[in-house]
């Protein structure tokens, strides 16, 4: 199968958005960049849709439903950074099966990551740092990024706020951020 030329330098794919404010300040810094963007809910679908067309951002997609449906059919090695934000928790163990990041998911996201590919995560849950941090550094794809405390415990610069961090922080919550790097793949 014959791969399409795309109009872009890189795609990047954000899990989740919410109400896509992550996403379209990313898209308006990075316009050479195709954003892809995955969420369920009708509301935060809507609200990216008025931004889109307010500011006439032309290098978003928007796929309005479950990421693995999107994910299944992108190709091998096709995505240059994935964003999964503070997402829905499952707090609940018997629920733990629905958080995005585990295994199943972990080796589709490696599929379709690039050599060198970010993977940032993030939560203001510690449970759920805890779970991603177990699931992605246990995973032969990735590798984590950090150096030191100062790398999970403070926002990246180029990394713009989520409304749910922004939540999290006026309540006086601490937001863990992790980057990890998709490896070389094996030959």
């Amino acid at each position: 199968m014959r791969r399409r030329s795309s109009p872009f330098d890189d795609i990047w794919l954000e899990v989740g958005f919410g109400g896509g404010e992550h996403l379209a300040a990313q898209a308006r810094a990075h316009p050479a960049v195709g954003m892809l963007g995955c969420e369920p809910f009708i509301n935060g679908v809507g609200r990216l849709l008025g931004e889109i067309d307010r500011d006439s951002i032309g290098n978003i997609r928007i796929h309005p439903d479950d990421a693995r449906d999107l994910i299944d059919a992108l190709p091998d090695a096709s995505v240059g950074r994935v964003f999964v934000l503070f997402a829905d928790p499952w707090p609940k163990r018997r629920h733990h099966r629905r958080r995005f990041i585990g295994p199943e998911n972990l080796g589709d996201l490696a599929r379709i990551m690039k050599n060198g590919a970010e993977l940032r995560l993030a939560s203001d849950q510690m449970s759920l740092i805890r779970w991603m941090l177990l699931h992605v550094a246990g995973h032969g794809a990735f590798e984590w990024t950090a150096q030191g405390p100062d790398d999970w415990r403070s926002r990246p610069d180029g990394w713009p706020q989520t409304r749910y961090e922004a939540k999290a922080l006026a309540r006086g919550e601490t937001c863990i951020y992790l980057t990890f790097r998709r490896r070389p793949r094996k030959r």
